[in-house]
């Protein structure tokens, strides 16, 4: 996992961790939260993600992802316990959305992402907006 070299004690060369993106860290913890039995505390998802990440770490990914709706809490004791509300591909959506709420040009974006699609993802995702309250037209 090492890319690069960093100086370490008595100048000695040891290698650096790769830094890992905020959203790679949300799956992580999701994926985690997705394997549990029912809620679970921040220590348990600490130790399934990576015992490298600091307990304040994961619990400011709890966080973010209860702004998200993404997982909910439940208080048990002087703590929480915590569970997901959706899968991985709810996450992938919430960031495509969050993408799109970004841009001033929403149907630009949209009809550049649509022609992006392969003809069997174009089926589905008329299928989807058909099977949503879209007229489902040609057009």
């Amino acid at each position: 996992m090492a890319e690069d070299m960093t100086q370490g004690e008595g100048g000695r060369p040891e290698p650096r961790l790769r830094r890992r993106g905020q959203g790679e860290l949300e799956a992580q913890v999701l994926a985690a939260l997705h394997e549990a039995r029912g809620p679970v505390g921040v220590a348990w998802v600490q130790e399934r993600v990576g015992g490298d990440l600091a307990y304040t770490t994961v619990m400011t990914i709890l966080t973010r992802l209860l702004a998200k709706d993404v997982v909910t809490r439940e208080r048990a004791g002087r703590s929480f316990l915590w569970r997901p509300t959706t899968g991985e591909a709810g996450l992938a959506a919430l960031r495509m959305r969050k993408v799109l709420d970004g841009e001033s040009d929403r149907e630009a974006v949209l009809a550049s992402f649509v022609t992006t699609l392969s003809a069997d993802d174009e089926r589905l995702l008329r299928d989807l907006l058909g099977g949503a309250g879209g007229d489902g037209a040609e057009g």
